[in-house]
């Protein structure tokens, strides 16, 4: 069984990286423009029905649902209506395309905030500062709200603090504990360097039979490449300078030498791993289950930060449309902040493999020591330091770009080739991708 086939259908676009650039130290505060906001907080008195759109399959529609009833018995005045998408691509799509009537949109949405930059920039999304300032409906304050201010800053637009992070997810390290102990690696890498010389120990004792690494998303590679050489995703950076190029070779030359491998054909790194084809890979820490059931009982797999020092976040954030009434915004933030409660987050992150954005839940021994997955553990550790793409005008077209553009310049590496021109015509796809 492919287990690529089922994290595609699941993740199909989770690894699409949205945001603001966030470091766990920030984000405390609101922004100066939000904070002037004079909007109207409403109380719920009588019957209200909202209306969300979202992208949820299996497991994590169901326990949507669940979340759903229980909230609804606690507010029998907010009646909510669930309305799936589909996929990503196409909740993406259904909002772009209702974007040209207003009035048509739901109340709330499951969105990526690059998804809704022109809506933004338009005025058709509710500042969400006064809700979660107000103590009725909201918080009091975003730090009264204990969700990770990181996560917080990742659902800005232009500063503004337009969603509420909703299902979340960061990059991490997966690793097969038995090939460790058999070649001698005492504990996972925690530095590109470390990981790149485990890799060849592994290649080289395993007698080319076992890839030392690889990495899921080719954009992310780069992205946290670059970032941890101290530059910051935009149009000023030079992608065939010499920082770029240090970033890209380090990939590239462990593809020609056989100890690093891409994903492939099979979109992600899980089937490989599970197979013993692959050593260790960086991905999504929300694919954890699917490792777990494709290793089953034939190995021990364990997990680990990123290496390097930041890693990224992932996942979808809740956003409010302004052509609701006062009563709908209202009753939507109160049903936002259910979500996000520690209790709803317990559950979320138990059934799901998403991580609580809530501090409370994900420093509370149920999630901790769970027992369904290994990353809980390790969390703390591994959401030091977040990073995600600026919500700027064309970042996610080059963004999206650098995937097709990373995948040509590593087959060439591949075929042992040099990488310079592929590298030369990356640069000229990536600029035309920043003047969309």
């Amino acid at each position: 069984m492919k287990f690529s086939k089922k994290l595609t259908a699941v993740f199909a676009v989770g690894l699409t990286l949205i945001g603001t650039t966030a470091c766990s130290n920030g984000g405390n505060q609101s922004s100066s423009s939000s904070s002037k906001s004079t909007e109207k907080i409403a109380k719920v008195t009588k019957k209200t029905e909202i209306v969300f759109w979202h992208g949820m399959p299996g497991v994590q529609q169901e326990t949507l649902k669940e979340l759903t009833q229980e909230f609804e018995k606690e507010n029998p005045k907010i009646k909510v209506k669930l309305e799936n998408q589909g996929a990503y691509n196409d909740l993406q799509a259904k909002i772009n395309s209702t974007l040209q009537s207003p009035n048509n949109l739901p109340t709330i949405t499951q969105a990526y905030p690059d998804w809704l930059y022109t809506a933004a920039k338009n005025k058709m999304l509710v500042d969400l500062t006064p809700y979660i300032n107000n103590k009725d409906v909201g918080w009091g304050s975003s730090k009264a709200s204990d969700i990770k201010p990181a996560l917080l800053d990742g659902s800005k637009i232009a500063g503004v603090q337009y969603g509420i992070p909703f299902n979340k997810s960061i990059e991490s390290l997966t690793y097969n504990a038995n090939i460790f102990k058999k070649y001698g690696i005492k504990k996972a890498p925690s530095t590109m360097d470390e990981l790149k010389k485990d890799a060849q120990i592994i290649y080289t004792k395993s007698n080319h039979k076992v890839v030392g690494a690889g990495f899921d998303s080719l954009s992310n590679y780069y992205v946290l490449g670059m970032k941890n050489e101290g530059n910051d995703f935009s149009n000023k950076i030079n992608f065939n300078g010499a920082v770029s190029k240090k970033v890209i070779n380090y990939y590239a030359d462990g593809i020609k030498a056989g100890y690093f491998r891409v994903a492939g054909s099979e979109h992600y790194l899980s089937g490989p791993f599970a197979n013993q084809k692959v050593a260790m890979f960086i991905g999504t820490s929300a694919g954890e289950g699917f490792v777990k059931q494709g290793v089953g009982n034939k190995f021990t797999y364990d997990v680990a930060p990123r290496p390097g020092k930041y890693t990224m976040s992932q996942g979808t954030d809740i956003y409010m449309f302004k052509h609701a009434t006062a009563d709908q915004k209202a009753a939507a933030f109160i049903y936002i902040k259910f979500l996000t409660s520690k209790a709803s987050q317990l559950k979320w992150a138990n059934a799901t493999g998403y991580i609580p954005v809530n501090n409370a839940a994900a420093e509370s021994p149920e999630y901790k020591n769970s027992k369904k997955i290994k990353l809980p553990a390790k969390l703390e550790d591994a959401m030091k330091n977040l990073y995600s793409i600026p919500v700027v005008k064309d970042a996610g077209a080059a963004y999206g770009q650098l995937n097709p553009i990373m995948q040509n310049i590593l087959a060439a590496a591949q075929k042992n080739q040099d990488v310079n021109s592929a590298i030369d015509s990356g640069k000229s796809k990536f600029a035309a991708a920043w003047k969309q």
